[in-house]
């Protein structure tokens, strides 16, 4: 099968058998390749029923995998919207927990100052200490951080619901041999009895780099505002999958403006964070505006949890063929028919 000629990273939603969790896969991927498992904090967001407070900041726990020469491989980490899969009355499994705050910015600093592998009971101290004080014990095992004055600053809880099984395997970038890398990875999976969850996704993230220019994402919008419809058929996205959907209104309007294409890149960029992006949606270029680190991608979210690589391979050439259809500097114009679609990139064509 063709590979691509992309450095991409992969995100997949899977579901642990009853009994393991994202943890067992970590460690059989980790022995497999000769390299260690790490417990590690896994950072996301929740929507809250409390008034005046829309959103939880939590802390989650998940296992990053390097290879037998230190380098990352893969991290295997929760992802609060697989639900419906899960026991929710379970108990929780010891060990497994979670810190929950208000602000981000906490839970950041308590990245920095607590370790992933400490028990629940003293998980917190080193944050406590940052602010003068000891963690209180409460029944049930919650644990909760107080400043000086009272005020909540992070509070840790036992992780019930079966919360342990949800895995989301996030790849390191991978510049080459990416259906091997996968297969390796989801060949794991499926020999553990992992199975695709109801609400699952595979995220694709794309090197941002090329697509540093304005007449490539004025023409990446073009693309999808005309063929949304298409890309969904193309990729069979899963339809109870959440946190997708279109961008703001003021992006088409903004990329549209020929003064807008005039732009160098970091004029652009500056406009385009103007509009009020946000990663929960069927492309995601959020990351492509803002360039953070760790995940400086334009990502396609649009795709269901799978057990095969070919699966990811056929979408990423897809995918890869869209972003050099906008990178061409001929510049052809955006096909308006589905047969004209699918003559320009026939690599979005719907298989079977």
């Amino acid at each position: 099968m063709r590979g691509i000629d992309w450095t991409i990273g992969v995100e997949i939603e899977l579901l642990a058998p009853k009994g393991a969790s994202r943890e067992t896969l970590a460690r059989h991927v980790a022995e497999r390749t000769g390299g260690s498992a790490t417990r590690i904090f896994h950072p996301e967001s929740e929507t809250s029923a409390v008034p005046g407070q829309p959103v939880f900041e939590n802390l989650t726990l998940g296992y990053r995998v390097q290879d037998a020469e230190g380098n990352w491989l893969a991290s295997f980490v929760d992802d609060l919207t697989l639900q419906r899969d899960l026991d929710k009355r379970h108990a929780a499994q010891p060990g497994w927990f979670r810190l929950v705050a208000d602000d981000p910015r906490l839970l950041r600093l308590a990245m920095r100052h607590c370790d992933a592998s400490a028990p629940l009971d003293a998980v917190l101290d080193p944050l406590a200490a940052l602010f003068g004080t000891a963690p209180q014990q409460h029944p049930g095992g919650m644990v909760r951080v107080v400043d000086a004055h009272g005020a909540s600053v992070a509070i840790g809880a036992p992780l019930p619901g079966e919360r342990e099984r949800p895995c989301e395997i996030v790849t390191a970038p991978m510049a080459e041999n990416h259906l091997e890398t996968l297969g390796a990875l989801l060949g794991d999976a499926r020999a553990l009895g992992f199975t695709l969850p109801h609400e699952g996704a595979t995220h694709i993230h794309f090197d941002a780099a090329p697509m540093r220019s304005a007449k490539a994402v004025s023409r990446l919008v073009a693309f999808y505002e005309t063929h949304h419809a298409a890309l969904r058929a193309f990729a069979q996205s899963n339809p109870a999958c959440v946190r997708l959907g279109g961008w703001p209104p003021e992006l088409s309007r903004l990329t549209a403006d020929p003064a807008f294409l005039a732009m160098e890149w970091p004029d652009a960029a500056r406009r385009l964070a103007e509009v009020g992006l946000k990663k929960w949606c069927d492309i995601n270029l959020a990351n492509l505006v803002n360039a953070p680190a760790d995940k400086d991608t334009v990502e396609f979210r649009i795709f269901p949890s799978t057990l095969d690589a070919n699966d990811i391979m056929r979408w990423a050439r897809g995918c890869e063929a869209i972003l050099r259809f906008c990178l061409d500097p001929a510049e052809p114009p955006i096909p308006q028919t589905a047969a004209d679609l699918i003559e320009a990139i026939p690599q979005l064509a719907v298989s079977g």
